[in-house]
């Protein structure tokens, strides 16, 4: 599974709403909203996003069992898209039996 843009991440977590704000922090320290970025000098604003998909990543691998999904009892599939003035796009494949 992976996010078909540049500043868009998918990942695999806990579903708990705590984690989620948690995560979101995590990031927003790391990599804030709103320094000058070297990139913004191309006349984009975006930099954090950038660095934000470096961190969380763009592609999971999650194992297919019998058709379905084979996730954890809390584990979830989260797609996370840190410039929201882009279309979003998803591609998934399904490789072996």
């Amino acid at each position: 599974m992976a996010a078909m843009h540049i500043t868009a991440a998918v990942y695999i977590n806990d579903a708990e709403s705590g984690l989620i704000q948690d995560i979101e922090q995590w990031l927003q320290k790391l990599a804030p909203e709103g320094p000058d970025y070297h990139h913004h000098r191309t006349g984009e604003t975006n930099g954090d996003a950038h660095l934000k998909n470096l961190l969380i990543h763009n592609q999971v691998i999650v194992p297919v069992t019998k058709g379905k999904l084979d996730l954890g009892p809390w584990q979830q599939i989260y797609y996370a898209e840190f410039d929201g003035r882009r279309r979003k796009r998803m591609i998934v494949k399904i490789i072996g039996e």
